[in-house]
């Protein structure tokens, strides 16, 4: 990873910090958020990720207007540091599904 890489990659983590922080008081179920990137192919190849914390509550949350605020709020911290996503580059998965795929 280049310097310039993870100067990129601190600030996205902490405005990403402040979404979760965020998150975690005003989403039933939310649990925690990560980031997949690529630099070769940024910013097209970020990728952030909600999870929360069974199936029951992410399919509560999907099928609210809720989940239009989480991801535009990501879009606009993302684009306070001069990171433009995609609505398309934010996903959202359950602990259980999450933890499935790690194996």
């Amino acid at each position: 990873m280049r310097k310039t890489d993870k100067k990129i990659d601190n600030q996205i983590r902490q405005v990403l910090t402040q979404v979760c922080e965020i998150a975690l008081n005003e989403y039933s179920g939310f649990e925690w958020l990560t980031h997949i990137v690529n630099y070769s192919d940024f910013p097209k190849s970020l990728q952030v990720i909600c999870v929360f914390d069974t199936p029951y509550n992410l399919n509560r949350f999907m099928a609210s207007p809720e989940n239009d605020a989480l991801s535009k709020l990501i879009q606009k911290k993302l684009l306070s540091i001069k990171v433009a996503v995609d609505i398309r580059q934010v996903s959202y998965d359950s602990e259980d599904n999450h933890n499935k795929k790690l194996y």
